[in-house]
């Protein structure tokens, strides 16, 4: 992970008893069976879909929402959500603490995520990011136009856009500054008065007797043991959701006012949530 986030105390280490051994082998299969499974019947319906189509994707969000709703359950995190969707048109914000955010956003509602373009040639992830419609950027003030664009044509056709504007993730303790960049493709004369955005606080709660950071993935951790370490848990925390009110683009005179109020909400909620 490059440019990522990094903690001044070095990640706890990922301990895994025998009997969790077991747990890796009872979770890990049919979870394994979920994705990939649902992945490849993903395929196959967008075969269909996308010549009939094109962008709309009426059918094949709702596979990837029911493997990520299951992945949960097969893992035994609890999965709570507060708040009301946005029937709005527009993106979606939140923070940013770990892979199973991926997870977590796409349990509730069918999105399609922004992401660093290197994410794409990450091996497992990005193939799953490819097939599910992710919208791959370069953070590059030059390319700045060229993704208004692509935005537009995504928004256009309906897609929900979810983005973490921290740039990172971290140790699921703390919610950063969120960067601005992004927010600027809002504000076209094509899409600032008809867009809303909505933040979204993402909270998880450890197993009992864990660090608070158990399930927070930052630095230069790597995704296997961090994911084995979640499987071998036996008693497992839980990850919250709370939809804050979605914030009109058009009432803010530019981005890093609407960047700001949506940053004061998400860390508002997640302070809230972690206090409870």
């Amino acid at each position: 992970m490059s440019m990522s986030w990094q903690s001044e105390e070095a990640p706890d280490p990922a301990r895994i008893t025998p009997a969790g051994w077991v747990l890796v082998v009872v979770r890990g299969l049919p979870l394994a069976i979920l994705v990939f499974g649902g992945l490849l019947v993903l395929l196959a319906a967008r075969l269909i879909e996308r010549p009939l189509f094109g962008l709309q994707r009426p059918v094949t969000p709702f596979i990837t929402q029911f493997v990520c709703r299951n992945a949960f359950r097969i893992m035994g995190i609890a999965y709570k959500t507060r708040g009301s969707l946005m029937r709005e048109r527009g993106p979606v914000v939140a923070n940013h603490s770990s892979w199973l955010d991926i997870f977590a956003l796409n349990a509730r509602k069918r999105i399609y995520f922004v992401s660093k373009a290197e994410v794409a040639k990450w091996p497992g992830i990005g193939w799953l990011a490819r097939a599910t419609g992710t919208v791959f950027i370069e953070r590059n003030p030059k390319k700045a136009r060229e993704q208004a664009e692509l935005f537009e044509q995504r928004l256009g056709a309906g897609h929900k856009l979810l983005f973490f504007p921290e740039g990172t993730s971290t140790d699921g303790l703390r919610v950063l500054r969120f960067k601005t960049t992004l927010f600027a493709a809002f504000f076209t004369e094509r899409l600032r008065n008809s867009l809303h955005v909505q933040p979204v606080s993402v909270v998880y709660h450890p197993p009992q007797g864990a660090p608070h950071r158990f399930y927070g993935w930052w630095g230069d951790m790597d995704f296997g043991p961090h994911l084995l370490k979640v499987l071998g848990t036996l008693r497992q925390g839980s990850v919250e959701l709370i939809y804050h009110p979605p914030l009109k683009v058009a009432d803010f005179p530019d981005r890093k006012a609407l960047a700001a109020r949506a940053e004061e909400l998400v860390r508002a909620g997640h302070e809230e949530a972690l206090k409870a």
